[in-house]
């Protein structure tokens, strides 16, 4: 039986490509940016989150636990301890416990998507796959859209960029959508802010005019990271001219996945980070259309 980690299917997505989609979020990323939105989703295991301001401090989680963990499950030995069995996520009476990522089989996560068949057919939308980075489990992201895509739906997929290209060919080219990453173009400041070198990213850049898929070059657009007008012009400059068929989405940075470092007792993201204000991403989009790429929102 093929299973893997998963964060969740997030029902009635429009963000995530054409029509009304389902987004299936697979935990596990190489990258480790220090903006990301979905903290849970960095390994592979299964965990539970701990919202310390809906606690109601009634205990049915430790008496349900079984390794006796306290309420706190945000000190560092609890975290050690933790095995993510998510017992008290379904004890909890006010929800402070989560479960935020599950071990599930791929009947299980095929049969929570079908539930939503209506709505893709009328809508024109489909499945989407996210993460997490859904390419780090290959296996069972092959094994999905090989089955979604016998029959009969849309596939989409949001990508880091960093995979091995060959291991991951089969399920791309179940695509209609693929949306890839690129943080940043100069190296040594991808190295800083992501972990990882963005060479692999690059090249996987170039290598998707081998499949049919339309592609979407998203830039997480972070302000004193990576808004600078350079870099967003040899961002688009570079689109331009390996994989002429992309067209560009600049998101700003939000905030949004702040609640999800404090349920995991993770240190926030830089205070130094901030979203550009609309005026900035309207210059910043006119200098990828300057370029003679197309520009797009999905949001």
């Amino acid at each position: 039986m093929i299973q893997g980690y998963v964060m969740q299917e997030q029902p009635f997505s429009v963000n995530d490509g054409n029509g009304i989609r389902t987004t299936i979020f697979l935990a596990g990323c190489p990258m480790r940016c220090g903006w990301c939105s979905n903290p849970e989703g960095f390994e592979q295991k299964p965990l539970v989150g701990y919202y310390r301001r809906l606690c109601a401090g009634c205990g049915r989680c430790v008496e349900v636990c079984p390794f006796a963990i306290g309420i706190d499950l945000n000190i560092a030995e609890a975290r050690e301890r933790c095995s993510g069995c998510g017992r008290c996520s379904v004890i909890c009476p006010t929800q402070a416990r989560k479960q935020m990522v599950s071990v599930n089989s791929a009947d299980e996560i095929i049969e929570a998507v079908q539930r939503f068949s209506m709505f893709y057919r009328t809508s024109g939308g489909g499945i989407t796959f996210s993460g997490g980075e859904p390419t780090h489990q290959p296996q069972l992201l092959d094994h999905l859209t090989r089955e979604l895509y016998d029959m009969g739906y849309s596939l989409d997929m949001e990508t880091c960029g960093q995979f091995d290209f060959e291991e991951v060919r089969p399920s791309l080219e179940r695509m209609e959508l693929v949306f890839v990453d690129i943080k940043h173009m100069d190296d040594d400041k991808h190295i800083r802010y992501t972990g990882m070198s963005n060479k692999t990213v690059l090249e996987n850049v170039k290598r998707l005019n081998d499949v049919i898929a339309d592609v979407v070059v998203r830039i997480p657009v972070i302000g004193g990271v990576n808004d600078d007008d350079a870099n967003i012009r040899n961002t688009a400059a570079y689109v331009k001219e390996n994989l002429p068929k992309a067209r560009m989405e600049l998101l700003p940075y939000h905030k949004l996945g702040a609640v999800k470092y404090e349920a995991l007792g993770m240190k926030l993201p830089e205070a130094s980070f901030y979203a550009p204000d609309e005026e900035e991403m309207e210059h910043l989009n006119t200098l990828v259309e300057n370029t003679g790429l197309e520009t797009i929102s999905f949001r």
